[in-house]
């Protein structure tokens, strides 16, 4: 029997987290005490603001449903692990959909975690490696989760930064928003000792340090993050427009490339045409193309025409050399 409350409590609201209805006859057995007890202690979530409804009939049942507002969780060690496990893999590799939030949120739970869980999770995570469709580089969760809890409590940052032509130095900055494009993660930062703002590919960050200097946040010059983002890469490299008509509906084709390549569109001929702007190499765009599995034409530019018939040359030469090894060694 659980004779102290809030501990009571815990365990009631443990239990109703589960998405089953509870009669009160079993819910008494397993906290141990009488079922006025129970109504009582399922009053007392409501008050603290956990919708719990009662069904009537010969044993009466209890289960947590839906509210306005998502009250405080509580997890079980194996629920937290998983949690954890999971957030930590989609931050880690700049999985398509899990952003800023999913990073604030592995941070919130690794800083309540206990440092038994926050060991299993290590391990666990040491011990697997996922098979991910994202081609950007990996990323220690636990950078990220440096930055998002900085981010959140306007905390000076410190770290090592290596630029794209391999220089290293040392960055002191006020970080303002975490940006995952899908293939990486950036982070939107003022940059203290060069008085401007900077973007710094999260990939190429190490020791990151949080200074517990607070500091009052800034405006940003333009409104959103994401936008500064996109203005700081296009200035960072020529950028060419680019039109491919694929012989394939569009659900199919958008299943296959990247949503920042380009969004495919219909063209009522049972084909799709993809339209977009990159900055990324021409080379690696064709293959790109040639992934999709798709018939396709690319209708412009010149050079990317270019690139794809230099791939097709060499993949047959590739072809025919195999062929012919292979005719040679009898197999």
């Amino acid at each position: 029997m659980t004779t102290d409350t809030p501990a009571r409590l815990l365990q009631l609201l443990s239990l109703l987290q589960t998405p089953r209805e509870w009669p009160g006859g079993e819910l008494a057995g397993r906290l141990g005490v009488s079922r006025r007890t129970v109504r009582r202690d399922v009053d007392r979530l409501r008050e603290l603001g956990y919708p719990v409804r009662a069904t009537r009939g010969t044993d009466g049942g209890y289960r947590l449903v839906a509210g306005k507002a998502m009250p405080p969780l509580v997890l079980d060690d194996e629920e937290a692990v998983a949690i954890a496990v999971g957030l930590r893999a989609g931050a880690g590799h700049a999985i398509e959909g899990v952003d800023e939030a999913a990073v604030r949120a592995l941070a919130k739970l690794e800083q309540v975690l206990p440092s038994r869980l926050r060991h299993r999770v290590s391990t666990l995570q040491a011990a697997t490696t996922p098979l991910t469709l994202g081609d950007g580089p990996s990323i220690a969760p636990e950078t990220l989760t440096v930055m998002a809890s900085t981010v959140a409590g306007h905390e000076r940052l410190r770290f090592a930064y290596r630029d794209k032509d391999g220089s290293a130095s040392r960055r002191l900055t006020e970080p303002h928003r975490l940006v995952s494009t899908g293939r990486r993660w950036y982070l939107v930062a003022y940059d203290v000792d060069r008085a401007d703002w900077r973007t710094f590919r999260v990939d190429r960050v190490s020791e990151p340090f949080a200074t517990g200097v607070r500091f009052a946040p800034r405006e940003l010059p333009t409104g959103s993050a994401a936008e500064y983002l996109r203005q700081s890469i296009h200035r960072q490299r020529e950028t060419y427009a680019f039109e491919v008509r694929f012989a394939a509906p569009a659900d199919r084709i958008s299943a296959r490339v990247p949503a920042w390549v380009g969004v495919p569109q219909d063209d009522g001929a049972g084909g799709c045409v993809l339209r977009g702007t990159t900055g990324d190499p021409m080379e690696w765009l064709a293959v790109r193309l040639a992934m999709t599995g798709a018939e396709f034409a690319v209708r412009g530019p010149a050079g990317l025409v270019d690139c794809v018939r230099r791939l097709g040359d060499r993949l047959s030469r590739a072809a025919e050399a195999g062929q012919g090894t292979a005719e040679a060694s009898g197999t």
